[in-house]
């Protein structure tokens, strides 16, 4: 990892965690006895991938850096529809994962009730933010939610969570295991990043570059997650490694192979960075995370 991206991402992590932690003290009328309960959801580290898209997409689409906050809203109604999703995917009803980021999942911690009904507010306050965020005008704001609702909903996050579940015990074509993926785990990744270019006021050729960059590093993103669940250690992963294949999951590794799975992540990652061209130096950021994406170990 480059100095200037691992500078980057340790900036976005810290500004992501400030974000987070300030809800949690901000937001009037929670219940005082369901504090802790939201407190672990939001203060469970992770990369914070999708907030770091947008700072850069946003970056690359001309935002300067001074005005870097204009995305705040956006960075942190990401992660948390990131995290609501991950709170359900890991019930028993759904991936029935006890293990996440290194530490027992939220169902575990407290119990799936109150699993569930964080996962809902986490998702309502993602929208709330957008709503009503003082750092964007109304027609950013119409947009954001847009993009974000579709990207969250049936025909995104949801929808692939729907096909995931079905799909498995069963053989998929790639082209069906490429529109689950690109619904389950590309959709947030790909409005991640056209979140950032629609805060920054991208214009058209811009936000179709960032369109196009965000599909392929959404798709590269679940094949690499396919072949650190075979490739990858427990402690490393912090969730429980080797978990998809025991459980007879439709992945680009059954499908495709150890080999085949990553000639399709570097052709991704190829398409990616063929598709930030026309934005010159200003996308360096996001070019580097998409190799960070596609090299990670965990």
């Amino acid at each position: 990892m480059s100095q200037p991206l691992e500078a980057f991402l340790s900036s976005s992590v810290s500004r992501c965690e400030a974000l987070l932690a300030q809800l949690t003290t901000s937001t009037q009328g929670i219940p005082r006895d369901f504090h802790p309960a939201i407190e672990y959801a939001l203060q469970s580290g992770g990369k914070r991938v999708r907030p770091a898209l947008a700072w850069a997409a946003a970056r690359a689409a001309g935002l300067d850096d001074a005005a870097r906050e204009q995305v705040d809203p956006v960075a942190a109604a990401l992660e948390l529809i990131h995290t609501y999703s991950l709170l359900h995917d890991d019930l028993p009803a759904m991936d029935d994962d006890d293990l996440r980021r290194g530490r027992p999942t939220l169902h575990k911690a407290f119990d799936d009730a109150t699993a569930i009904l964080v996962g809902d507010g986490l998702q309502a306050l993602a929208f709330e933010l957008l709503a009503t965020s003082p750092k964007l005008n109304d027609s950013q704001k119409v947009a954001l939610t847009t993009e974000l609702a579709r990207a969250a909903g049936f025909a995104g996050m949801v929808g692939g969570q729907f096909l995931d579940i079905r799909a498995t015990d069963h053989d998929l074509t790639l082209e069906e295991l490429q529109t689950l993926h690109r619904l389950k785990t590309g959709a947030l990744i790909r409005a991640a990043v056209r979140m950032g270019g629609l805060a920054a006021d991208a214009d058209t050729d811009q936000l179709d570059a960032l369109t196009r960059y965000g599909e392929a590093v959404g798709l590269a993103f679940q094949v690499v997650d396919d072949i650190l669940d075979v490739e990858g250690e427990t402690a490393t992963l912090g969730k429980t490694g080797g978990k998809d294949a025991a459980a007879n999951k439709a992945t680009y590794v059954r499908l495709l192979g150890l080999d085949g799975a990553r000639k399709s992540a570097s052709h991704l990652l190829a398409s990616a960075l063929q598709a930030l061209e026309p934005l010159g130096k200003d996308a360096d950021l996001l070019r580097e995370l998409a190799r960070f994406i596609v090299q990670r170990e965990a």
